[in-house]
């Protein structure tokens, strides 16, 4: 997975009749982590959204290098958007067990998991008693348990404490060690040394 790659160009995303972005151009290889601002309103969720395969680009390419041909681009990617997807009546141990049967065993079990984004002590509690935070950090734990190449990331910081976002960091910066790829909106910063940007409005990585 060393030599991974995603390289856009030229990228038009129009929505409900409205032409939400063009003229994108960006590339982020594997260990790289490209952050995407802009105002309200740029297409910054939509660009992840059309990166996972979730929506059509109406131009522009979008080209995979170093990963599995027999797969789209999406298959590569875990999206983590602005919901949490929790199943409240479900237990915190009950919600990732759901997914870590899903992606398949990763090397890493549901308690170890939890455990590192900080919520191993609660996995006994139904998901609806969390509290935003402890909502948002469970949804975190489906990154550990993914074991995919590209991690999507819409606004990942919203609802953590301080704490929490250094777990996040630990987290993403692990995931960089391994030959990972990161690209996340945020209109904050990432807690990570290092960073790629891209503006929506300006288009250029920097």
């Amino acid at each position: 997975m060393g030599d991974l790659a995603i390289e856009g160009r030229g990228l038009v995303c129009d929505r409900g009749g409205r032409r939400v972005f063009a003229g994108v151009d960006f590339d982020v290889s594997a260990g790289e982590a490209l952050v995407v601002t802009g105002p309200n309103g740029a297409g910054k969720s939509s660009l992840l959204r059309t990166i996972a395969g979730l929506i059509e680009l109406a131009d522009g390419t979008l080209e995979l290098t170093g990963g599995d041909p027999e797969l789209p681009l999406g298959a590569h990617c875990h999206y983590f958007g602005h919901e949490n997807a929790l199943k409240t009546q479900l237990t915190v141990r009950e919600n990732l067990e759901f997914w870590h049967r899903y992606y398949g065993d990763c090397g890493v079990s549901v308690l170890e998991a939890l455990d590192r984004v900080g919520i191993g002590h609660l996995d006994h509690l139904p998901a609806a008693v969390l509290s935003a935070g402890q909502r948002r950090r469970l949804a975190l734990a489906r990154l550990v348990v993914s074991h995919r190449p590209v991690w999507l990331l819409d606004e990942p910081t919203a609802a953590l404490d301080v704490a929490s976002e250094v777990r996040l960091g630990e987290l993403m910066s692990a995931h960089l060690l391994a030959d990972g790829l990161i690209i996340a909106v945020t209109h904050g910063s990432l807690p990570l040394a290092e960073t790629k940007s891209l503006k929506l409005g300006e288009a250029r990585v920097a």
